[in-house]
């Protein structure tokens, strides 16, 4: 088994959580700010959706092995 699909498929479903959650203290950290600030929340929010999507995708596809 491969943990590090493992791994980038939980950062990919955290970040989404996060992001349809809305959570202040992921929103509001400093990293996040740059693009809460560029983007308006709303937008940072899309942002890392799509982000942690595409990190989950690319987790499974790791993991099936389709990519290496």
């Amino acid at each position: 088994m491969d943990f590090g699909a493992i791994l980038i498929i939980l950062a990919g479903a955290f970040t989404v959580i996060c992001a349809i959650g809305n959570w202040d203290w992921f929103m509001d950290s400093r990293k996040a700010r740059f693009f809460t600030t560029l983007l308006t929340r709303n937008g940072a929010r899309i942002m890392y959706g799509v982000i942690g999507l595409g990190l989950v995708t690319v987790g499974v596809l790791l993991l099936a092995g389709i990519i290496q």
